[in-house]
């Protein structure tokens, strides 16, 4: 964990002070290490919250949502945002700012469209897209899970006229996908009950059974830090074509962890106006894992190094399982309270899964709830690709910095492998480093699936699944660096 931090107020610190948080805060590397340390949770068990503290962040939540709420069109919703901040005591300038973004909203139907073509032209185009995503999931096995609903809810949100995704109008109720977007993703729940539901299919055993394989989980982190430093030096390069502050750089970064609930889960917090491109680009990227990653992973290793054979892991006793998941809590409390939804979901679906007194509870979140939560967060994800939000340069933007955010950390991954390899006398099997992003268990399967390519008697998976559940909590911990940070 401290590896995560060190790297979070490393990649702050460099730009510490470049970009603003807010009207007038700045952040530097003193600045970054108070901050971290006043949001721990040994820091606020002794130091509780002041009520004016608590005002300062309501108000910051309130102007943001109020903020997302108009670009995305929900105007009776941004409404209330903005009378909210306007009793929180907002600047005249902010909420005058506020109200003439709504005005231009509601003069132009609550449809302020951003897109690069025309709007019909658009839809035809992201209606193509969506199919591409369904073929893709049914032709080629490109995890279906997540893209065949991904793909037919950019279909059914660009057709014209049928509002699937739009929001309530005076006598008309909402698209049925603007709830599931609403009531599951920007509310944060769909994110966490994925998380419960990974972490009662999640065994930590290999990770516990060779616990250094963890360094490369961490090390695939990386990418995370280096997106957030090109989103913010984008917004100087574009000229403000391409227009990203702190938080939104932070949001985007968090996409090369290729875990898709952990970057909406961070993004509704930090920049909820760009979350649903984030969302489709974590996900894209997280479905697209056994074509990016294979390339990187031969082009960085020898023949001889991807047929490195590891011995079989030690068994791991039921009294580690059930106290790691309790251990780890405990950690993140103490430490780093804001990566706790997260990590506390995991760990409660893991702690279900290994205690074995709750087979019912640990089935249901294993199969049936997170399977109809998928459903839903596919649609959800799959109702913001259409064509006003997505195809725009903010947008483009995103997709470009999270794919080098992916390969920068499934690089780093592999090539601390072979680092370790070189300071140790027990070699592991680089390709398994490229396991250390998130994206569980298709991370693990393709490592496993290349080894196989180099030597037929290679099994790398359950190697694998070390650094890939490592990286889990990885995201989820750089996630809580970045909430503290710059939230």
């Amino acid at each position: 964990m401290k590896k995560f931090i060190t790297m979070g107020l490393i990649a702050v610190a460099i730009f510490g002070g470049a970009r603003p948080v807010q009207a007038e805060e700045k952040i530097s590397i003193r600045g970054g290490f108070e901050k971290i340390w006043h949001e721990t949770g040994i820091y606020r068990f002794i130091h509780p919250k002041t009520m004016e503290e608590k005002k300062a962040e309501k108000l910051a939540a309130a102007i943001k949502a109020a903020e997302a709420e108009i670009g995305a069109g929900h105007l009776e919703s941004a409404l209330k945002f903005i009378e909210m901040s306007e009793k929180l005591g907002a600047d005249e300038a902010v909420i005058s700012d506020l109200g003439m973004q709504y005005d231009d909203g509601l003069l132009n139907g609550g449809d302020l469209h951003k897109g690069l073509l025309p709007e019909g032209a658009g839809q035809l185009v992201m209606i193509f897209v969506g199919l591409g995503l369904i073929y893709l999931a049914i032709a080629k096995k490109f995890e279906p899970l997540l893209l065949l609903p991904i793909g037919f809810g950019a279909i059914l949100t660009n057709i014209p006229v049928a509002g699937i995704s739009a929001a309530a109008m005076p006598g008309q109720p909402a698209g049925f996908l603007y709830y599931f977007y609403t009531i599951g993703v920007q509310s944060g729940v769909f994110p966490l009950l994925i998380f419960m539901g990974v972490g009662a299919m999640t065994d930590f055993g290999p990770l516990l059974a060779n616990p250094k394989t963890a360094l490369l989980g961490a090390a695939a982190q990386f990418g995370i830090f280096i997106a957030l430093l090109g989103a913010s030096a984008m917004s100087h390069w574009t000229g403000g074509v391409v227009d990203f502050s702190l938080q939104d750089a932070a949001s985007i970064g968090i996409i090369g962890g290729a875990d898709g609930p952990t970057a909406i889960f961070l993004s509704s917090r930090l920049s909820p106006n760009l979350l649903g491109a984030i969302a489709v680009a974590a996900y894209s990227y997280m479905a697209l894992v056994p074509i990016i990653q294979p390339p990187i992973m031969k082009l960085l290793t020898t023949k001889e190094e991807r047929s490195i054979v590891m011995k079989q892991l030690r068994p791991v006793t039921k009294t580690e399982k059930i106290v790691f998941p309790l251990m780890v809590l405990l950690l993140c409390i103490l430490l780093l309270p804001s990566a706790t939804p997260l990590i506390g979901m995991l760990m409660l679906g893991n702690l279900m899964k290994e205690s074995m007194v709750v087979d019912r509870l640990s089935d249901t979140a294993q199969n049936s709830l997170i399977n109809m939560v998928t459903i839903m967060l596919g649609l959800a994800v799959g109702s913001k690709l259409a064509a006003s939000q997505f195809l725009n340069a903010n947008t483009l933007g995103i997709l470009g910095l999270g794919l080098v955010a992916f390969i920068i950390g499934t690089a780093s991954g592999v090539l601390l492998a072979k680092l370790m390899n070189k300071l140790s006398k027990e070699q592991i099997n680089p390709l398994i480093g490229s396991a250390g992003v998130s994206a569980v268990p298709m991370a693990a399967r393709v490592a496993n699936r290349v080894g196989l390519e180099a030597n037929p008697q290679n099994f790398l998976l359950m190697h694998a699944m070390g650094p890939n559940v490592a990286g889990v909590i990885g995201s989820a911990v750089a996630a809580g660096v970045l909430l503290a940070l710059v939230g």
